[in-house]
């Protein structure tokens, strides 16, 4: 196949590239597209799209997405297989448009493998929860409320008060582990926190555990379940794919008969607690994977337009002016060039982070694509966003080390207002694109500086 594009960036980008014809036939495809396929350009010359796809991608794609394609002029985030000759499988998400001038049609294809293994992920978690005890019906009840929105502490507090309930306990408390092992009371109340010193051999107990007021095996805390009126307590981990996610205790001020149906009510209360928790993290992992940058994990293209559309609108709810600033980092080509990719692409991590730092509390920073970044920055009038964009050029401008040197790099920045009352009504697009503008300006005008759009 006779290459039609001779940009470097087509061959590099971090995704898929391809054309066809509105019959469908291959007339360009990019290094990264021929790798992930193992095909040669010549082997991809004039064959069709579905050659590329497996069999119900291919369903799909002619009996439904082509159409919506031709019609409408575009699809955007289509999920389809890629088959290669060794008939490994590559799942991909698609962004396609019919570029009517050229007569051809468009695609972007970007590797959701990854995002593929979450949801897996998620969807065998959920298969876990949902084969719990019927006994314990009420306790799959409550783990479906939870969204991505959710908090461990929001598990935690509805599993504290439904064991209360199913145990007739006087109190319960769940304690999670954190980063560094320790355990913390996320839900309920535990009546002898400061009371007693915490016991190492309950919190990593591996099976259902009671202690009562007279257990000599635990004379301290035999001692202070005594004076604070409680006969007994139960401490259940909880344990999801091998992974130490924290105990479960309930209190009781009154004997209770241990027997063989609660504990195995215990464990099937455990059970489904740690893997609702563990669900409700994984499903939080795969809406962050959906709206940020995987490489620098900034905020990604999506969830700048969702941020943006609302800082306006709360603008103009509130009057107070906003600002965008559009970033972009100098001469990254040849930091490429003359370090590497895998070099460049810690540039990007760094100055990342370095923007994270520069702007201010609240202000969100997002990568748009490539080595351009955005921050959105609400209630910024002309000297705040100023303010923010100098201190942005002033943590750039230092060195970052790469295993084969130091690479000093900078950033263009161009920044437009919106202030409510004063500038007409405006969109999201709008002023990316005069921020987008102004940054170029700051380029011509000799880089590593910043300059203002306003109105």
């Amino acid at each position: 196949m006779t290459s039609t594009v001779d940009n470097d960036w087509f061959h590099r980008a971090p995704c898929g590239l391809l054309a066809t014809t509105f019959e469908g036939s291959i007339v360009e495809a990019n290094d990264i597209l021929l790798t992930w396929t193992g095909r040669t350009r010549q082997e991809l010359s004039g064959a069709g799209l579905t050659a590329l796809l497996d069999p119900a991608s291919t369903l799909t794609y002619e009996t439904s997405y082509r159409q919506v394609l031709l019609r409408n002029g575009s699809v955007q985030q289509v999920t389809l297989t890629l088959r290669t000759p060794a008939d490994a499988a590559v799942p991909v998400l698609v962004n396609a448009v019919r570029d009517d001038e050229a007569g051809l049609i468009r695609f972007a294809l970007f590797d959701a493998t990854e995002r593929v293994r979450y949801e897996q992920d998620l969807l065998a978690a959920r298969r876990t929860a949902e084969q719990s005890e019927q006994r314990v019906r009420i306790l799959q009840e409550v783990s479906t409320m939870f969204d991505v929105s959710a908090t461990d502490r929001d598990v935690a507090q509805s599993f504290a008060a439904v064991a209360r309930d199913a145990f007739t306990a006087t109190e319960t408390a769940v304690l999670l582990a954190q980063d560094d092992g320790h355990l913390v009371l996320s839900g309920g109340t535990n009546p002898l926190e400061g009371k007693v010193a915490p016991v190492h051999a309950l919190r990593e107990t591996t099976e259902v555990t009671v202690v009562h007021n007279d257990d000599a095996g635990y004379p301290e805390l035999s001692a202070a379940m005594r004076s604070n009126g409680l006969a007994a307590l139960s401490v259940m981990p909880l344990v999801a794919d091998g992974q130490r996610l924290g105990i479960l205790v309930c209190f009781y001020n009154r004997r209770t008969d241990f027997d063989a149906h609660f504990f195995e009510l215990q464990q099937a209360l455990g059970r489904q607690a740690s893997q609702t928790l563990l669900r409700v993290r994984l499903q939080r992992t795969l809406a962050r994977l959906a709206l940020h940058d995987q490489l620098t994990g900034a905020a990604n293209r999506q969830l700048l337009q969702l941020t943006l559309d609302e800082a306006i609108g709360a603008a103009d709810v509130s009057g107070e002016p906003l600002a965008v600033l559009f970033l972009d980092v100098d001469d990254f080509k040849g930091i490429n060039d003359a370090f590497g990719h895998a070099a460049g692409d810690m540039v990007l991590v760094e100055l990342a982070t370095r923007l994270r730092g520069g702007v201010r509390a609240g202000d969100m920073v997002g990568r748009i694509g490539g080595d351009e970044f955005v921050a959105i920055c609400a209630g910024a009038d002309a000297d705040a966003a100023e303010a923010i964009a100098q201190r942005i050029l002033t943590v750039c401008r230092l060195p970052i080390p790469v295993p084969d040197g130091i690479i000093s790099a900078s950033v263009s920045v161009g920044v437009s207002l919106y202030r409510p009352g004063i500038d007409p009504p405006t969109a999201a697009q709008q002023l990316l694109v005069r921020a987008d503008a102004a940054m170029y300006d700051s380029k011509r005008a000799g880089k590593d500086r910043v300059t203002m759009n306003a109105g």
